[in-house]
């Protein structure tokens, strides 16, 4: 595909995507556009039962309904531009829009990895401080808890893509990316991006290491305060509590350490390979996790199953 001349700025960049493998690129359009749907409904669902039933009106289903708004917000950031790649031959974005895709789906990343800690938090003063629960997780508490999640996402969204756009592209304009994804993009920049790097170091530390550490200390202490629980029963019931929360945890940074910590083939042959295998995980982790969400916690929690049972049964009564 074509470059700009190297004097002239960049203004459209091209998303590579998977235009060297055609044959794969209807075959995926119809798998994700089909879990692009899933996410819209399992989601939606999920949001709909947090709001109207009223047995779900407390904090655990609060993030949980926050959960399932951010991870439409991050799919519809991202899934409509890969799917119209598909079937686009020339497959470009303008400048302005690709700092607004790349806001987008950074603001919602960053804001997922806070939300998540912040529902470790909620479960480990269910478990381990049951009796000041009602205290700690007041409205009070839980509403300032997921704004400041939001608002934290977004603040570490806006200083990346400004730092990432201010940068001068005066040569290639080919992302090989199926969207404007921000490592990609500091690829292009003609200039020194070592402010870059050290802003992306340290928003990693902060949205990524102290969530993780976060979520493991929270679990740490939950799991010895189940052991200290006499009966089977009653460790069941505490474990089966935050199950989902931690399916969901483990799925979401399992697949993140998978994706950035697995070592990069030398040999050419085995570099293209390993490309396009980067690629299709990297489309799939923008994909899976959502859908995975309402499911896990649709299996692995009764008061959901209950709560969506209801609705689907309130809907079918009416006609």
């Amino acid at each position: 595909m074509e470059s700009n001349n190297q004097t002239s700025p960049v203004r459209v960049f091209i998303l590579l995507g998977l235009s060297a493998h055609p044959k794969l690129e209807k075959t995926f359009f119809v798998l994700i556009l089909l879990m692009y749907l899933v996410i819209l409904l399992g989601n939606g669902v999920l949001i709909l039962v947090t709001i109207l039933d009223t047995h779900l009106h407390t904090p655990m289903y609060f993030f949980l309904g926050n959960l399932s708004f951010l991870d439409i917000c991050y799919t519809t950031s991202s899934v409509p531009l890969i799917l119209d790649s598909f079937l686009t031959p020339r497959k470009t974005i303008s400048f302005s829009g690709c700092a607004v895709q790349m806001s987008l789906s950074f603001a919602m990343g960053a804001t997922e990895c806070v939300l998540l800690s912040m529902m470790a938090f909620d479960r480990y003063v269910a478990i381990c401080n049951p009796l000041r629960y009602p205290v700690v997780m007041s409205k009070a508490a839980y509403v300032p808890m997921a704004v400041g999640s939001w608002a934290g996402g977004i603040a570490a969204s806006v200083v990346q893509t400004s730092l990432a756009m201010r940068l001068p592209f005066c040569g290639d304009n080919v992302i090989n990316h199926f969207t404007c994804e921000i490592l990609a993009v500091l690829k292009l920049a003609c200039a020194d991006i070592s402010i870059n790097v050290i802003s992306m170091g340290v928003t990693n530390i902060i949205f990524l290491g102290v969530p993780v550490l976060f979520i493991s200390f929270s679990y740490i202490f939950i799991l010895v305060t189940i052991l200290r629980i006499p009966s089977a029963e009653g460790r069941r019931k505490a474990f089966s509590t935050c199950s989902a929360h931690l399916t969901v945890v483990v799925v979401f940074y399992g697949t993140i350490l998978f994706m950035y910590g697995k070592p990069k083939s030398k040999d050419p042959l085995g570099a293209d390979k390993q490309d396009l295998a980067d690629k299709l995980i990297s489309l799939f982790y923008g994909v899976v996790t959502p859908m995975l969400n309402p499911i896990i916690y649709s299996l692995r929690n009764k008061d959901v199953r209950a709560a969506v049972r209801n609705l689907v049964g309130q809907k079918h009564f009416k006609q």
